[in-house]
């Protein structure tokens, strides 16, 4: 299991004092969310709080489309208060210089509420109703913020076609794959030509919107009835709204897409769809031999999704 990048109590001292020198904290709470990044509940002497978030110190847990991941978290979240009503935590303070810590870090505005995941189940099923529309509203808000080409945040490379983008990321899945000697559970030279006779779909895209990517619930804060923020930003892309884990074979429901603001697809764009789930499930695949996952039930079960969808079996 990869170890999250903790630090001794005088560091994140140093780390507070450096980005809030007016103020003295007064305690410091490991957060266990998360299974790369360590953060931290940071409370302050007048009663303030805030969040520290700490980067790995180095790329060993990640697969290659995970780059620069801290700054496209913070990128996204300043792009997301410039242009988007719905609320995200503010950027406090961030810091990748590594003087004081050997790993990026940044401070962050506390959200209100709690995580979706933990009380989803307890909520009736008119609210889960409600939150799924709001998420799809987040997820038709984030078509705002447009660009002209296709890529990571968090990288320099730019794609000005979406298919090449795709094209790179499923390539990288799979070269990561063999380089861990995971099963995937197919032939994947055979999957790299079904890619190229269907890459067309991709030319009906001719630019790009901000994706979150990961807008599962365990992402999603809920204070009462409403959604109150989205966190984890670190895979934001720049590419087509239906890229995100809401429009996934496993997670799409009509409320969602209702907040969305599209309920039918044309042929091409459940095309689309469908390499977008391949892409998120061989991910899921794959990432458990990067993290070093001790229980496999991930690999598992999105292996059984990705064979579902690679053959085209009905949902």
């Amino acid at each position: 299991m990869i170890t999250k990048n903790r630090q001794p109590d005088s560091v994140i001292h140093e780390m507070i004092r450096k980005a809030f020198p007016e103020k003295t904290a007064t305690d410091i709470q490991e957060l266990t969310e998360g299974m790369c990044n360590v953060t931290y509940n940071i409370t302050f002497s007048d009663g303030e709080e805030c969040i520290l978030k700490i980067a790995a110190k180095d790329t060993t847990g990640n697969t290659s489309n995970e780059i620069r991941l801290m700054t496209a978290e913070v990128k996204a979240m300043q792009l997301v208060r410039e242009h988007c009503t719905f609320h995200v935590a503010d950027v406090l303070a961030y810091d990748c210089s590594r003087t004081i810590c050997d790993g990026d870090y940044f401070f962050m505005e506390k959200l209100p509420g709690v995580n979706y995941s933990f009380i989803k189940e307890n909520l009736p099923e008119e609210t889960r109703r409600g939150i799924a529309r709001e998420i799809g509203e987040i997820s038709r808000q984030l078509r705002r913020i447009t660009n002209p080409q296709f890529g990571f945040l968090g990288d320099t490379k730019r794609y000005d076609h979406l298919s090449d983008f795709v094209h790179t990321m499923l390539r990288n899945l799979i070269t990561d794959g063999q380089k861990k000697n995971v099963d995937l559970g197919c032939d994947v030279e055979k999957l790299l030509e079904e890619f190229e006779e269907e890459k067309y779909i991709f030319d009906e895209v001719p630019s790009a919107t901000l994706v979150h990517w990961d807008m599962w619930e365990g992402n999603v804060f809920v204070e009462g009835e409403h959604v109150s923020g989205i966190i984890d930003w670190e895979r934001a892309m720049w590419g087509e709204a239906f890229m995100d884990d809401r429009f996934r074979k496993h997670s799409r429901n009509k409320d969602f897409l209702e907040g969305f603001g599209q309920k039918d697809f044309s042929e091409t764009e459940l095309m689309r769809i469908r390499w977008y789930d391949i892409i998120l499930y061989l991910t899921m695949m794959v990432e458990v031999f990067y993290r070093e996952f001790e229980d496999k039930g991930q690999y598992f079960w999105a292996k059984e999704q990705f064979l579902s969808v690679l053959h085209r079996e009905a949902t």
